[in-house]
């Protein structure tokens, strides 16, 4: 990508006469540019067009929006992820078009170029910039839509506190961008039909975590970080099984309960406000833990795996549905801590069977599902843009552009692989050394699926 100039070249060559012709006017946008080039290695990823409606860049590359100049100032205090961030859920910074679209294709520019700090003279050149264009002040305030996370990491109150923060936002919110099973985890996508939806990958994503737990009626199945109860209350219908449901939010907690006296399973599916370490139970048949294990923070994924274990009847089969990240951030990043999910924490597949195994569970099989992401978040982002407006009516704009952005750049990092979700099928021995006798789903021991 070259980056093309918006401004009249006036120069002439030497013993031309006549008069020059007027130069272009130049606004912010053409003073901003060289700066962002100089970032990313003199190339320019991107079409600028700012406050004071100049433009510069590339005419075939996303256009971003600086609608004032607290976008340059959200980025001049956090530079990085962070600021852009800030800049665009408070609506400083744009992208036209299609917000997937215009990431993907920064993104590829930052892969094809690379980036680099400015040096003392760049640097120097850029504060004279800056000053001015007048945007070099106070730092703007955080968004309110940013968490402020206090006490000790990984405690209840802070658990419940991280959870409350983005899963308290409200139903309504989910209602609207799920699923009526209100599964709210990768899907698991068996047709291309395009009468094939998402409710329907939903369905099939929960047949097959109760088909590898090898549920059957009379079971006991613990839910841990049972979210609005797509599983407990389908392996409950379906399946009827006898499921105890755990969850720190409260508002889930309701859903789930008034959802299961609804359908006639309030016998079956017993959902409780309860952190999955004060659950006294054993036992149980099974136990699965979709997209839960991410949140328990990197120290404490050890006990996590014991507990789980502890809670199984020997024999007993667990299944952990969880994402993986590679890489110096297992965090998911600044704008993802702040914003969706403070305290997260992922590690490398590997690393979790590892885990899994040394709390005394043997690892039966994995199932990569980083594809299956792809197209459920695309899915959700759809269902977000279709009903935008809807949901700035219902959350607000700042927070209906936070899930715009998390949406967004959710389903790219599974599209380039930097993120991966998998399922992890294991079971508690029932006597020392390797478990007898065949998989009851018929599936092949330590098989990748």
């Amino acid at each position: 990508m070259t980056t093309q100039s918006t401004t009249a070249n006036t120069a002439t060559t030497a013993g031309t006469a006549g008069a020059q012709p007027p130069a272009a006017p130049r606004g912010a946008a053409h003073f901003l540019a060289p700066l962002v080039a100089g970032l990313f290695n003199g190339i320019m990823p991107v079409r600028l067009r700012a406050w004071d409606g100049s433009e510069a860049g590339p005419t075939d590359a996303p256009r971003v929006v600086l609608r004032d100049r607290d976008a340059v100032r959200h980025l001049l205090a956090r530079p990085g992820e962070l600021g852009l961030a800030r800049a665009y859920v408070t609506g400083s910074l744009d992208v036209d078009g299609d917000l997937t679209d215009g990431l993907r294709r920064v993104w590829a520019g930052i892969a094809e170029h690379g980036t680099s700090l400015p040096g003392p003279v760049e640097a120097a050149r850029a504060a004279r910039v800056l000053v001015t264009l007048g945007v070099v002040g106070p730092p703007p305030p955080p968004p309110h839509t940013e968490a402020r996370m206090r006490g000790r990491p990984h405690s209840r109150e802070r658990d419940a506190a991280a959870i409350a923060h983005h899963y308290d936002a409200g139903n309504d919110l989910y209602e609207l961008l799920l699923d009526e099973s209100m599964a709210y985890s990768c899907a698991y996508w068996t047709s291309d039909d395009p009468g094939y939806t998402l409710a329907d990958a939903q369905r099939d994503k929960l047949e097959l975590v109760c088909a590898e737990l090898g549920l059957s009626e009379g079971d006991r199945l613990l839910d841990v970080g049972c979210g609005w109860g797509s599983l407990a209350l389908h392996a409950a219908r379906h399946h009827g099984v006898a499921v105890t449901a755990v969850t720190l939010s409260a508002r889930q907690r309701d859903h789930v309960t008034e959802r299961a006296r609804a359908q006639g399973l309030g016998g079956l599916v017993d959902v409780r406000l309860q952190h999955y370490r004060e659950v006294a139970d054993t036992g149980f048949d099974a136990v699965a833990a979709i997209e839960m294990g991410e949140h328990v923070g990197r120290d404490g994924y050890a006990p996590f795996a014991r507990a789980l274990r502890t809670r199984l009847r020997p024999g007993g089969r667990l299944l952990v549905q969880q994402m993986s990240r590679r890489g110096p951030r297992p965090g998911g990043g600044a704008f993802i801590e702040r914003y969706i999910a403070p305290d997260m924490y992922m590690r490398p597949l590997g690393e979790t069977v590892g885990l899994l195994e040394d709390a005394g569970l043997e690892v039966r099989g994995v199932r990569a599902m980083r594809e299956h992401y792809v197209r459920t978040a695309r899915a959700w982002s759809a269902e977000l843009e279709r009903r935008f407006e809807e949901l700035v009516g219902l959350v607000g704009a700042e927070s209906a552009r936070v899930w715009r952005l998390y949406l967004a750049g959710g389903a790219l990092a599974f599209e380039d692989g930097s993120m991966g979700v998998d399922q992890i099928v294991a079971v508690r021995p029932d006597r020392p050394g390797p478990t007898g006798g065949p998989d009851r789903t018929g599936t092949r021991a330590g098989g990748l699926r």
